[in-house]
C-alpha cells in the first residue's frame, strides 16, 4: 500500500508546483532583478560615452540605438518590479561596474579617431551584451520555475534584444572596422 506524504506535488522534473517554492529562491530572484536593474541604469550613463568615443558612424549608431533600447529595458524591469509587488530598487552590480571600467580603460589606452579604438569599443560592448544575455537568460528560466510567466515573457523580450545587439556589434566589426584596424600603422 502506497503512503501519501504531505509534500508538495512534484512535476516530472522533480520541481515543486508554482507558488510552492523556497522563499530563499524568491529572495535570490528579487536580488538578481535589483542587480540587473542597476546594470541597465548604469549603461544608460555609459553608452553615451562609448558612442562619443567611437569613430565609425555605424558603431556610433549601434551604441545610440542600444542606448534607446536600454532605456526600454529599465522601463521593462520597472514593470517586473510592479508584477512582483516590489518597489523598483537597484543593487550595485559589481560585474557590470567592472566591465564598464574595462571599457573606460580601452578609451584611455587607445588613440582617438582610430579603428583600433573602435575594435576595443566593440569588444567592450560585446562583453556587456554577453553578461546581459547570460543574466536575462538565467532570470527568464528562473521566473518560469517560480511560476512567473508574465515576468519570464518580459525578460525574454529583453534577452532577444540583447542577442540582436550583440549580433549587430559582430556585424559592424566584420564588415569593416576589424579590417581597418589591421591596416593602421
Amino acid at each position: 500500500m502506497a503512503t501519501k506524504t504531505a509534500n508538495a506535488k512534484k512535476t516530472p522534473t522533480g520541481a515543486k508546483n508554482a507558488g510552492e517554492h523556497d522563499p530563499m529562491l524568491d529572495e535570490f530572484f528579487h536580488d538578481e532583478i535589483k542587480d540587473i536593474y542597476w546594470a541597465e541604469k548604469h549603461l544608460v550613463k555609459t553608452l553615451p560615452k562609448m558612442k562619443k568615443a567611437a569613430t565609425a558612424p555605424e558603431l556610433q549608431k549601434a551604441f545610440g540605438d542600444h542606448l534607446e533600447a536600454t532605456k526600454q529595458h529599465v522601463t521593462r524591469l520597472e514593470e517586473v518590479f510592479s508584477i512582483l509587488g516590489k518597489k523598483p530598487q537597484a543593487k550595485k552590480c559589481d560585474a557590470m561596474e567592472g566591465i564598464t571600467k574595462e571599457g573606460d580603460s580601452i578609451i584611455e589606452d587607445t588613440e582617438a579617431g582610430t579603428a583600433t579604438r573602435d575594435v576595443g569599443l566593440i569588444l567592450a560592448g560585446q562583453k556587456v551584451e554577453h553578461y546581459e544575455i547570460s543574466t536575462y537568460g538565467g532570470l527568464a528560466q528562473l521566473a518560469k520555475t517560480l511560476g512567473l510567466g508574465k515576468v519570464a515573457q518580459l525578460l525574454e523580450v529583453t534577452l532577444n534584444e540583447e542577442k540582436k545587439a550583440d549580433q549587430l556589434l559582430t556585424d559592424v566589426a566584420e564588415k569593416n572596422i576589424n579590417y581597418q584596424a589591421a591596416q593602421e600603422n
